[in-house]
């Protein structure tokens, strides 16, 4: 039984040391190039890590010389059966085998840390295989975006001569536009230079036409009994002035309205003057003997409505033409009404007609002016005088 336990843990070592030793064959391992470890940033940490694998290898090698004389002297072995047969041999001294534990002890675990040594520098190797791969696609993405920018360097580029080239082509076209322009401005400039010139040549006679038209003007209105307002393609508006009366008479403001039958339609406005407003329709031909009569029934009564119109600056009164009624206001409570007769002042009269006070009609025999035939401006002052009304 002890030769064959011992026959199986021989061929159990001889199986592990076999297999060890195809682990261990330094041609399994991938070299480093220290260029590309270098080129990476990572030569430094390698160098020292190849060095400590490099001494560990040194120290494997002696350890398998050594396990190869083992197997030399295991292969001398005798078979299992013949041990069988042989006596037993006898025991071993204690310190043999302790020395040979120990040795043993120390043989398992330098084969533990040169597996820990193995699996470390498989995962290193892998990890350095990733960071390969992710440099090498790195460039060639690199090399993409610098091929790409160089692309679009040159198709801008190109863009941009272009552009330029067509900016040029416009800015010739724009400046042959403007030099033509500017040859038809000159031209046009030399052709009203020479109009303002002849034109400024009549500038002098234009001056003294318009002065001799200006006094000719102020001396036909200096004459004329009218004076002309607006005028329209159909309608003319005129004032006429009595100057030939010794009354100072406001102007009489009417209208001529012209038809295409050569017809007039003369209308006077009342306004301030105090005559009553009417029309007149006639011929174009008589349209000055019309205006001409008016002039004189403005002016037959022009003593009356003198004394009216200096009166409106002073009293609050309204005359109404078509009756010779005049109507005074003298407060918001009191209203007195006068009648002018036919031919006032000289050949009539000016009389009371009613006094209204608070909506009553108040006694007139009470009401007489301290004068003998009051005229209208006597009756005003005295009515607003009174203190009874």
């Amino acid at each position: 039984m002890r030769f064959g336990r011992v026959s199986f843990k021989t061929r159990m070592g001889t199986e592990k040391v076999v297999a060890l030793l195809e682990r261990s064959d330094p041609s399994l391992l991938k070299p480093c190039d220290s260029t590309e470890m270098q080129e990476t940033g990572e030569g430094k940490v390698m160098t020292s890590y190849l060095m400590d694998c490099r001494r560990k290898q040194k120290l494997m090698c002696q350890q398998l010389c050594v396990l190869g004389d083992m197997l030399k002297l295991l292969a001398g072995i005798k078979p299992a059966e013949q041990f069988l047969n042989e006596p037993c041999p006898p025991n071993p001294g204690s310190e043999a085998r302790a020395a040979w534990k120990a040795l043993k002890a120390e043989y398992q675990q330098q084969v533990q840390e040169v597996e820990a040594l193995i699996l470390t520098l498989e995962e290193n190797m892998s990890e350095l295989h990733n960071k390969r791969q992710r440099l090498e696609a790195l460039l060639v993405a690199l090399e993409t975006k610098k091929v790409e920018c160089k692309e679009k360097e040159s198709a801008a580029a190109k863009q941009k001569q272009k552009a330029e080239i067509q900016l040029s082509l416009q800015l010739e076209d724009s400046l042959q536009t403007a030099q033509n322009a500017l040859r038809v401005c000159d031209k046009r400039l030399t052709e009203l230079k020479g109009e303002v010139e002849e034109q400024l040549a009549h500038v002098a006679d234009w001056t003294l036409y318009r002065d001799r038209l200006h006094d000719m003007l102020e001396v036909t209105q200096n004459n004329m009994q009218y004076r002309l307002l607006s005028v329209s393609p159909s309608e003319l508006c005129l004032e006429l002035l009595p100057c030939s009366t010794q009354q100072s008479l406001q102007p009489l403001r009417l209208s001529v309205t012209l038809t295409t039958d050569d017809l007039f339609h003369l209308k006077v406005f009342q306004g301030t003057a105090g005559l009553l407003e009417e029309s007149v329709e006639g011929p174009v031909r008589q349209l000055s003997a019309a205006l001409l009569e008016v002039m004189q029934h403005y002016i037959s009564q022009g003593e009356m409505l003198a004394e009216i119109q200096a009166l409106h600056s002073r009293f609050a009164i309204d005359w109404c033409p078509a009756k010779r009624l005049l109507i005074f206001l003298k407060s918001a409570t009191t209203v007195c009404h006068l009648e002018l007769d036919e031919g006032y002042p000289s050949a009539g009269r000016a009389r009371l007609v009613c006094v209204r006070k608070d909506s009553n009609l108040l006694d007139l025999a009470t009401l007489q002016p301290p004068v003998v035939n009051p005229v209208l401006t006597d009756w005003l002052e005295f009515l607003s005088s009174n203190p009874d009304l």
